[in-house]
Parts: C-alpha cells; sequence; structure tokens
C-alpha cells in the first residue's frame, strides 16, 4: 500500500463523527478506499481522491477562494494527489502554493473534511472527487498570486462567502470551524 493510499484510509477510518452527514461522507469513502489503496490518483479511474486547504486568518473570520476557471465557482485551493505527495496535508499544501502562491507550514495534528462531490463535463474524464478538505490557519497573508487553473484568488469574510460556491460549500466551511480548537 502506498503512503497516500494509508493516509487517506487512516483518515477516512479516524474521521470525527458529530452529524448523520459526517457518517454518511465515512461510509461513502470507507466504500472506495476499504482494503486498498482505493483511487488515490487521478489516473485511478473517473473518481479519485483529490487534498483541498480551507485556509482562514488567525481570528477565523476570514477564508481564502480561488475562482475556478472550469468549475466556474469559488472554492478553496486543491487539486489532485501526485506521486510526490507524503500524505494528503502534503499535497494540500503544495496545491495551495500552486493555486495562491501562498507558503504555510504542514499542520502536526490536523482538522480536515470529507466531501464526494460529482464534477460537470468541462472536468473531462474526472467524473467525481472524492476531497480531503485540510483547515490551515496562516499568521502571514503573504502576496498572492492566480494561477492557470483560476481566474481570482482573494480573502473572503465567513460571514459573507460570495454567491457563486459549490453545493454544500456553506456546511463543509462551517464544519471545518467548528472543528478547529479554539
Amino acid at each position: 500500500m502506498s503512503a497516500l493510499g494509508a493516509d487517506v484510509r487512516r483518515l477516512v477510518a479516524d474521521f470525527p463523527i458529530t452529524s448523520s452527514e459526517d457518517r454518511d461522507a465515512q461510509a461513502d469513502f470507507t466504500s472506495f478506499f476499504s482494503d486498498d489503496d482505493g483511487p488515490v490518483q487521478r489516473d485511478d479511474g473517473p473518481r479519485h481522491a483529490t487534498a483541498s486547504a480551507f485556509v482562514f486568518d488567525p481570528a477565523l473570520t476570514r477564508i481564502l477562494l480561488v475562482f475556478h476557471r472550469k468549475g466556474r465557482f469559488w472554492v478553496q485551493p486543491g487539486g489532485h494527489l501526485e506521486p510526490g505527495d507524503g500524505s494528503v496535508a502534503d499535497a494540500a499544501l503544495r496545491e495551495l502554493a500552486e493555486e495562491t502562491g501562498l507558503l504555510a507550514p504542514r499542520p502536526e495534528e490536523y482538522v480536515y473534511d470529507l466531501d464526494h462531490h460529482e464534477l460537470s463535463a468541462a472536468f473531462g474524464r474526472c467524473a467525481s472527487h472524492l476531497d480531503v478538505g485540510v483547515a490551515i490557519v496562516v499568521a502571514d497573508e503573504g502576496a498572492l498570486q492566480v494561477s492557470e487553473e483560476s481566474e481570482d484568488v482573494r480573502w473572503w469574510p465567513i460571514d459573507a462567502l460570495p454567491d457563486e460556491v459549490p453545493p454544500q460549500f456553506h456546511r463543509r466551511v462551517a464544519g471545518v470551524l467548528d472543528r478547529i480548537p479554539r
């Protein structure tokens, strides 16, 4: 089993259940990542794992979002797991740096969520993503840059998120924030 496969399986098994939605998400992910690596990388099939970074300011009042070119919505930075990634958190931090230019330290213990979402035809052969979203709190926001995958990147107040977000996005943000120790 690969390190990434083992990490996804561990995160799915250890996912903290606080609602029926959490239980359903864990059961869904378990059906993909139960006995072997499962679909860890893009080449593993049309339904595969991704990693994303829910990046918050220290006061937990703002979140960093990118306007996704293909999806046509504001969303947390993220993308496919790659062979060089040692863990889901490493993949989320790599995607964060690639999509925003922001470098953040790897959290030792991290808060995360699980979200399996279907994709439109704009995403090509990817039919759905089994996303593990990792919470990152950054003290230094640094200069931001827009990647080729995005049209914009900016900080948004948690209580005034843009209208153009994916389904269930507000629930995901609230769930991640609820899990962050204060």
